[in-house]
């Protein structure tokens, strides 16, 4: 394993296209080098890289770089699933805290598929009552609200994402308040399609900054988490 990462190879996206074709555990296991060489090893490199910039936003995240740990599993989980194929053709980094059920806490996240990646922070699926608890502080505290979401429109990387109720819960808020208030879920986003920036050091960098971007909010959400 190379001591820094320099990005990932201009060859790592191709080989999704490739599993995608080939889907099956004869192809992979003759392939099994060029998974780990071209996505797994620089996975484990980004991690312990961001390792410092993540602790630093939350020193209770964990940043082991493993499988389970930070980086997700290759095999997909088909026991539930129509679709047996038994490998996914994408991968992705979370940044989490301990939780007997992380997917309803808030965390930072990237992600690389064949055509694209992207980044961010929010929740894999809220609960109900955490959404409440949000729509609760934008109805009583619209001001302070605002001010601490006020930099999404000054920037043109993230975008505010998650299934909405198709009819508003409070007709009587704007329109600025209404697109946060009528989710069901919740995450911000960087959507970008494969660049030279993934082939650098340049993700890295754009990742940290992302989630130290995002760290406000990402505050905020556990608070609402924490209410219980």
């Amino acid at each position: 394993m190379a001591d820094r990462f320099n990005g990932f190879s201009p060859l790592a996206p191709a080989f999704f296209e490739r599993l995608a074709v080939n889907n099956n555990k004869a192809w992979f296991e003759d392939h099994r080098d060029e998974y780990q060489e071209l996505l797994l090893e620089p996975l484990k490199l980004l991690v312990s890289e961001l390792a410092d910039t993540m602790l630093a936003l939350d020193p209770e995240l964990i940043t082991i770089p493993a499988v389970d740990k930070t980086i997700s599993r290759i095999y997909r989980d088909t026991r539930f699933s129509r679709n047996k194929s038994p490998y996914k053709t994408c991968l992705w980094i979370t940044f989490k805290r301990y939780s007997p059920d992380w997917k309803t806490a808030p965390c930072f996240f990237f992600e690389i598929t064949a055509d694209s990646y992207r980044y961010g922070m929010g929740f894999y699926s809220a609960t109900r009552q955490t959404m409440d608890n949000l729509r609760r502080l934008i109805e009583t505290k619209p001001e302070p609200f605002r001010a601490t979401v006020a930099w999404l429109a000054q920037q043109d990387a993230f975008e505010l994402e998650g299934d909405c109720y198709k009819r508003p819960l409070n007709p009587t808020l704007p329109d600025d308040l209404q697109r946060w208030h009528c989710r069901k879920n919740i995450y911000l986003v960087c959507n970008r399609e494969v660049d030279g920036r993934l082939f650098s050091q340049d993700i890295r960098d754009d990742l940290a900054a992302g989630f130290r971007q995002l760290h406000p909010l990402y505050e905020l959400f556990w608070q609402m988490v924490q209410q219980g």
